[in-house]
């Protein structure tokens, strides 16, 4: 069977017919000693469970620990909680991806989400001699993904394409359908969010403040999701009291962020790069701004940040993906606030 790699595939998650508002958390990334790491990210897959994440991203790129590998970690210390796995077509053939996501659902009976990145910093890429420009790698990732759907749906796939071809390439062993990988995708450029939409995918934004998302779907045929952080307390000063003394100001990691906006082709890290310190109310980028993280955040008591979440939702995002926990007793905060903005949405 030929594919062609520019048709718009129908989508592996299959819409609901009432969408269903899904939050995701984050695995640690940073590397400290390795049995530190290991228990680092059992506890916050332990925690995320227990709050009732649907996933959690483990990060990708050339600093870091193999996400597969810490997938395992996730899925073998937990009993329902999936691995939403960055996939970067530069690091493997997406034959081995969709033997990745094989193997699990048939060992740990787990579904596996796909995060499919299709850049990162220019330095990272050209280390690996990966001179592909910022739109063509969206091509890529169209294609990359085209074969993991149907090696996960046929007995035999044959594809041609600008970037990969295989003839009557296999996969064992089988994936039932209801293991099938959601997958996300960057919305934040014209090329992302056009692949999102060919892909069948989640278009993942970081976002701008609420008060410019306007209050409708900003693309009724592709569903949305955003990456942010919360830190949230009953009252308002608790709120901000906690996130300085989580992120105080770091003068070498603001020289650092203005080195990688220079490095980066990305055009989320452009924007918030933007917006800066134009920023008001409960959104804040002054932990993007200090290197300390890669996401806006949204700071206050409940009620303050489960209005700003209650924007996005009208706006159309139903998908989070939060950052990487702090303390296991943030998840009870957060959880106040979207049960309170999904009450908010509801009236």
């Amino acid at each position: 069977m030929s594919t062609n790699p520019v048709q718009v595939a129908d989508p592996i998650l299959e819409p609901a017919t009432k969408p269903q508002l899904q939050v995701f958390s984050t695995c640690p990334s940073s590397l400290v000693t390795p049995d530190h790491y290991r228990e680092r990210v059992i506890n916050a897959a332990r925690w995320s469970e227990q709050a009732d994440c649907a996933g959690t991203l483990i990060y990708t790129d050339n600093t870091l620990v193999d996400p597969w590998m810490v997938a395992q970690i996730v899925v073998g210390n937990t009993t329902k909680l999936s691995p939403l796995v960055a996939v970067q077509p530069v690091y493997m053939h997406p034959y081995s991806a969709a033997k990745m996501v094989a193997t699990l659902a048939f060992v740990f009976e787990r579904r596996v989400f796909l995060n499919m990145v299709a850049g990162g910093f220019k330095n990272d890429l050209a280390a690996l001699n990966d001179p592909t420009p910022h739109d063509s790698r969206y091509e890529r990732l169209i294609e990359y993904t085209n074969i993991i759907r149907n090696l996960l749906e046929q007995r035999a796939v044959t594809f041609s394409g600008r970037f990969y071809q295989v003839n009557a390439l296999s996969l064992n062993p089988r994936v039932p359908p209801e293991l099938f990988p959601g997958i996300l995708v960057s919305g934040s450029s014209e090329a992302g969010m056009a692949a999102a939409c060919a892909m069948g995918a989640i278009a993942v934004k970081y976002p701008e403040p609420p008060s410019q998302c306007p209050a409708a779907p900003p693309h009724s045929s592709v569903p949305c999701g955003v990456r942010i952080g919360i830190v949230a307390r009953p009252a308002e000063d608790a709120a901000w009291q906690a996130a300085y003394e989580r992120f105080p100001e770091d003068r070498k990691g603001q020289l650092t962020r203005q080195l990688a906006t220079k490095v980066s082709d990305s055009s989320w890290h452009k924007r918030l790069s933007e917006i800066g310190g134009s920023a008001q109310g409960a959104y804040w980028l002054h932990p993007f701004e200090n290197y300390q993280t890669n996401c806006p955040y949204l700071v206050g008591s409940y009620e303050s940040v489960a209005a700003e979440l209650k924007r996005y939702i009208a706006a159309g995002y139903l998908t989070y993906i939060l950052d990487i926990p702090y303390a296991e007793e943030e998840f009870q905060h957060t959880a106040r606030c979207f049960e309170l903005a999904r009450q908010g949405a509801a009236e």
